[in-house]
């Protein structure tokens, strides 16, 4: 039998590759998300440890400078606690705060005096009557006089603590007095009835919506509302006369919530001499050193403040980042 040799067989063809199912490209897709998802995760748990470990320690480095320098000791000085904007429990100018720096300044025996620095247009009554009733306290415990210096202004409730001390020094421009009480407010009624809007208010107490700006003003209450500003107002007059005695050189203005300036006030025994603080530090005490007891936020405090705010900013821009990928 012939048979012809044409070579070896031919290979057979290559199976072609096999298509991936549909779904394949959409879970890769998702897995892909899924890693970049956590990977921003991490970043951002990394980003916020190294934060906060950074202001616990700024924090730890403040705490312990503010304990190095209050407890350095001091030679003879002067003790500064300045009140300065409106007095009121929630501003900077409080009664706990104000009255732990007095207790400080005080308690310091190379403190020869204590100087207020004021200026102030007043505030609260309760927190000045507070501050007040703390110097004078201070003042029989430890037989250390209290100076107050005065700025710029130095009225109502300013005035009220700055009484409790023992000599009141002022600019002849200052302001001082406005011995008075007040109570605000605004009404509406008139403004509601052009607009057409009802008032709907229920009370269990016939008072309980006493002065409300939006229902037309009640006599009996006003009244008693007069009463009792005019009762905190005979609180502030003893006060003023119980600090400043026979020196104040009443006439029938003086209590009516006038103020004056420096010049007026000396010569009728609002305040005393004319003086700033350095005068009164070096002329009066003998002790030109000045030291601020004043509370102030220290630079760790204020790192946390600053970097709370670009913190929280922060983490609500990965919060929105996290979710967006969801």
């Amino acid at each position: 039998m012939n048979t012809t040799d044409d070579g070896p067989p031919a290979a057979a063809p290559a199976p072609a590759p096999a298509t991936p199912p549909p779904w394949a490209s959409t879970i890769e897709l998702a897995a892909r998300e899924l890693l970049r998802e956590r990977r921003s995760e991490r970043r951002w748990r990394i980003f916020f440890r190294l934060v906060w470990l950074a202001l616990a320690l700024a924090v730890a480095w403040g705490l312990m400078a503010q304990r190095v320098s209050m407890t350095a000791p001091a030679g003879p000085h002067t003790a500064l606690v300045d009140i300065r904007g409106e007095i009121d429990s929630e501003a900077d100018a409080n009664a706990e705060a104000l009255v732990a720096a007095l207790n400080t300044a005080f308690e310091d025996r190379g403190a020869q005096a204590v100087v207020l620095r004021i200026n102030s247009p007043g505030g609260s009554p309760v927190q000045a009557g507070i501050v007040n009733d703390e110097i004078r306290r201070l003042k029989a415990l430890h037989n250390k006089k209290i100076y107050a210096v005065v700025e710029e202004i130095c009225a109502s409730g300013a005035y009220y603590i700055a009484v409790a001390a023992d000599d009141i020094y002022v600019d002849k421009a200052s302001l001082v007095g406005s011995i008075g009480v007040l109570m605000e407010g605004f009404g509406f009624v008139g403004l509601m009835d052009k607009l057409g809007i009802e008032r709907r208010l229920l009370t269990a107490g016939k008072n309980k919506g006493m002065l409300d700006p939006f229902s037309p003003q009640d006599e009996t209450q006003r009244a008693y509302a007069k009463l009792m500003i005019d009762q905190v107002h005979q609180q502030f007059i003893k006060v003023v006369r119980d600090g400043r005695g026979e020196r104040l050189k009443e006439t029938p203005e003086t209590f009516s919530g006038l103020f004056w300036n420096g010049e007026e006030a000396v010569k009728s025994g609002l305040a005393d001499h004319f003086g700033s603080l350095d005068y009164v530090a070096r002329e009066v005490i003998k002790a030109p050193e000045v030291i601020d007891y004043t509370p102030r936020d220290n630079v760790a405090e204020r790192l946390v403040k600053r970097f709370g705010a670009s913190i929280g900013a922060g983490a609500v821009k990965a919060l929105h980042s996290v979710s967006a990928l969801r």
